[in-house]
């Protein structure tokens, strides 16, 4: 049980890397604005499905980049296939991770009620 908790650890942790690169570097596609990063990976324990936690930053729409990104899967996933080695390349599902637009907002809130002391 252990030892295969450490390999999806791995693998999660390879693809994060992986896809942020493909993020970055090789996406083309207009409808993804912004700064993507990519917060963490969870791939299932058949290896069949990844979901893809992305923060996005300063995009135009973000609605339109969660779009982009689905429309994209394939050529991501097929970007994958080249590099990490895997029996099957998992199909990917991104979600968006809204947690550091949560904390940035916290972040002001704390700054305003220190402001008013």
């Amino acid at each position: 049980m252990a030892k295969n908790e450490t390999r999806l650890n791995r693998i999660n942790e390879e693809l994060k890397k992986e896809i942020s690169h493909i993020l970055t570097f090789e996406l083309k596609n207009p409808n993804v604005t912004g700064l993507l990063s990519v917060t963490r990976a969870k791939i299932t324990p058949d290896f069949k499905y990844a979901k893809i936690y992305v923060s996005v930053l300063n995009s135009k729409d973000i609605d339109k980049t969660m779009q982009g990104l689905k429309e994209s899967s394939g050529f991501i996933r097929s970007q994958i296939a080249k590099t990490i080695n895997l029996r099957i390349t998992p199909e990917l599902v991104f979600e968006l991770d809204d947690s550091m637009e949560y904390g940035m907002r916290i972040d002001n809130i704390l700054k305003e009620l220190n402001d008013k002391k």
